[in-house]
């Protein structure tokens, strides 16, 4: 047995521990992610970044899924160190998204700094490419659609410690880099917390991902709605979250996530696969 805890957060603290074990018969990967809370607002995955710089700095987050639009783009800019971290809008930036088979989609302005699609579709296999001309600036970022992975099975169970757990299970396929990010959602509000993580692997094997319900304010109560997103990311937006969650967001440039966007903008371009499971609370199967 393998027992790994890494100590980190995305611009809060949070608690990783993945656990492997090889199991008897079908020598599965059996891994447990225990987390508590990092912060994020919308399922947009918002990332709220503190900048100890006087130049503000543009911040550009979206993602394009795999699932029926529209999709969206925000633009901001980042603020002082000391000052509230309510990021201005950007509002004058002519946005586009194309694809590598032709698709191409210019975004119309829905609120101040949210640019949405409407064309434009996510197509697994597909790289997109993200075009924002700024103030004489121009900032690109692709990202490819990578294989789906759907959710397996699904349970609740109480840890160890007595803590709530909702724990789905996934057949991470062989022979291939495969990264991950799961959300979720109670009474259709995000609830502050998510987790990438990736694996590789020569066979076929489940991996086991759980997470902690007592992130939610108030506390879960029978008849809630939870609703989980499972999210196959490629490998950029992989590291782009990997190395926010380490660095903790505390940091000034060079220390920042790793962005996949270029002419130094923060932030990531995420096109993605997402699955998503919706059950009531508690009734859902019981660990064994």
């Amino acid at each position: 047995m393998l027992f790994r805890q890494h100590y980190s957060g995305l611009f809060l603290h949070s608690l990783t521990t993945l656990n492997f074990k090889t199991m008897r018969k079908n020598r599965a990967l059996h891994v447990t992610i225990l987390l508590i809370a990092v912060c994020l607002t919308s399922c947009q995955k918002v990332i709220q970044m503190d900048l100890n710089t006087t130049d503000p700095q543009v911040v550009i987050q979206g993602d394009i899924y795999d699932i029926p639009g529209p999709y969206t783009i925000n633009i901001s800019r980042t603020v002082n160190f000391d000052q509230p971290n309510v990021f201005p809008p950007v509002t004058n930036a002519t946005v586009t998204v194309t694809d590598n088979e032709g698709q191409s989609d210019v975004l119309t302005q829905s609120t101040p700094g949210n640019y949405v699609t409407s064309t434009l579709k996510g197509i697994i296999g597909r790289t997109y490419t993200l075009t924002v001309n700024l103030d004489g600036k121009t900032y690109t970022s692709t990202s490819t659609i990578p294989d789906a992975v759907d959710i397996d099975s699904i349970f609740f169970k109480k840890s160890f410690f007595g803590v709530d757990l909702i724990t789905l299970n996934l057949k991470n396929p062989p022979h291939k880099d495969n990264y991950y990010q799961v959300i979720h959602l109670v009474n259709g509000k995000q609830i502050p917390g998510f987790s990438v993580f990736g694996d590789k692997s020569d066979q076929l094997e489940i991996i086991s991902y759980s997470f902690m319900t007592t992130n939610t304010t108030p506390p879960l109560n029978a008849g809630d709605s939870i609703n989980v997103w499972l999210e196959c990311i490629d490998h950029p937006v992989f590291e782009y979250f990997r190395t926010a969650n380490r660095n903790g967001g505390r940091s000034a440039s060079p220390a920042n996530p790793v962005s996949n966007i270029t002419n130094g903008a923060l932030g990531y371009f995420n096109a993605c696969t997402v699955r998503k499971r919706i059950f009531i609370y508690p009734e859902i199967k019981k660990a064994p």
